[in-house]
């Protein structure tokens, strides 16, 4: 059988908590509320990005929720798409 350890002694230090304070959740709920709302912002921004170079919005929209500054670097990257071909 494993005998588990005490956790190390930094974890519990007050000087832990001002250096890590996502870990211990010392971020208020104002600031987790305007990073939401400033990711959202961007997503949808992204999306308009997308369909002003004739890609598809709601995929881009999708794709910034989850990766969000990078997608908009791909977005500004990637080259205009030409119209289908009929």
């Amino acid at each position: 059988m494993v005998a588990l350890s005490a956790p190390p002694s930094w974890l519990f230090k007050v000087e832990s908590i001002r250096h890590f304070p996502f870990l211990f959740g010392g971020e208020s709920m104002n600031d987790q509320a305007q990073f939401f709302v400033g990711w959202g912002t961007l997503s949808l921004i992204n999306a308009g990005l997308a369909q002003s170079k004739n890609r598809s919005g709601l995929l881009w929209w999708i794709a910034s929720l989850f990766f969000g500054p990078l997608a908009t670097f791909l977005i500004v990257i990637l080259g205009r798409v030409g119209p289908p071909a009929v």
